[in-house]
């Protein structure tokens, strides 16, 4: 593997991870999400940081997926 397909992999891995953490902090710890919204200020922290960093990660891991594929076929 190529070091910058490796950094794509390892960043978007981060990134995604960060936001599902956010997510599943914002669903438990957090005081859970209502009808208008988290309960709590740290609720809506951890939301915003979720919204933020899903999209961008799973967007990064799908160029780093794509990356890999175009490597192997060389």
């Amino acid at each position: 593997m190529r070091p910058d397909t490796r950094k794509l992999l390892t960043t978007g891995l981060a990134i995604f991870l960060t936001g599902a953490i956010a997510a599943a902090l914002a669903l438990t710890v957090f005081g859970g999400i209502g009808r208008q919204g988290p309960h709590t200020n740290s609720g809506w922290l951890a939301l915003m940081l979720a919204m933020g960093c899903l999209p961008t990660g799973t967007l990064t891991l799908l160029l780093a997926v794509a990356k890999l594929n175009a490597d192997r076929r060389r």
